[in-house]
């Protein structure tokens, strides 16, 4: 009898923090999608206007743009964007808009020395990649010094493409990757299109239905290659050359 009560009594805390979550979303979902977003979206490269802006910016006659991932998924085909300049497209499979089937881990044996590009983009690519440090690496290793990369990610989003779907990547997980002891700088950075989220009925019992704020669904980097650098590697770097001036957040006194 005594052990019945306790249950019963436990329950009946359980739907209390049910119920006050699901009060909470009621409440705060419709503030959460009207409410200005605390990450900023890139200045020139959100997840909408990157396109023209790489078009723009380097659709001209001698350059060499190499986009990964450019195999016609979703209906769009970026070889028209650069029409005037050589564009070159590689992806995991064949298919339309792929010139050179090849993985990205192994990105240099597609190429001799010579042939290095003034522009390296991807988009919907990197979550799917399972060392994307190795990636970025080989990335900058094919960049003329003063060319340019640009990665559309993920931060936020649907679970697709699985098993092969590895990583989720803050603004900052990016700059993280493509650093200053690879040679490269931030011009342009942020996360778009801000999410508002919940949990679901199949989740743990204090977290059902509660609202989720502060999410985003893509995340983009636009760096520079300012210098060469031979002989890289992750282990000799200062956090400096990763996350800047930044720190951990102190806690609270």
């Amino acid at each position: 009898s005594y052990l019945a009560n306790k249950n019963s009594s436990s329950e009946k805390v359980e739907m209390i923090k049910i119920s006050y979550n699901v009060l909470k979303s009621l409440i705060n979902i419709p503030l959460y999608i009207f409410k200005r977003p605390k990450i900023q979206k890139p200045l020139h490269v959100s997840h909408s206007d990157w396109p023209q802006y790489l078009s723009e910016k380097f659709n001209k006659p001698g350059l060499r743009i190499l986009e990964i991932g450019s195999r016609n998924v979703t209906g769009s085909n970026h070889r028209k964007l650069f029409s005037e300049a050589k564009y070159i497209g590689l992806d995991f499979y064949a298919g339309e808009n792929v010139d050179i089937v090849g993985d990205i881990h192994r990105l240099p044996m597609y190429f001799n020395n010579e042939e290095k590009f003034d522009l390296i983009f991807c988009s919907a690519v990197f979550e799917h990649l399972y060392m994307p440090w190795v990636a970025a690496k080989h990335m900058t290793e094919l960049l003329k010094v003063g060319g340019h990369i640009f990665v559309e990610t993920h931060f936020s989003h649907v679970a697709h493409e699985r098993p092969w779907n590895f990583f989720q990547f803050s603004d900052m997980g990016l700059r993280a990757l493509f650093n200053d002891g690879l040679g490269m700088e931030v011009l342009d950075c942020g996360m778009s299109n801000p999410v508002v989220g919940m949990f679901n009925s199949h989740s743990d019992n204090y977290l059902r239905f509660r609202p989720v704020k502060e999410l985003y669904c893509h995340s983009e980097i636009l760096v520079r290659k300012y210098k060469h650098v031979e002989d890289f590697d992750w282990d000799a770097l200062n956090p400096e050359q990763l996350v800047g001036s930044t720190k951990y957040p102190e806690p609270n006194q």
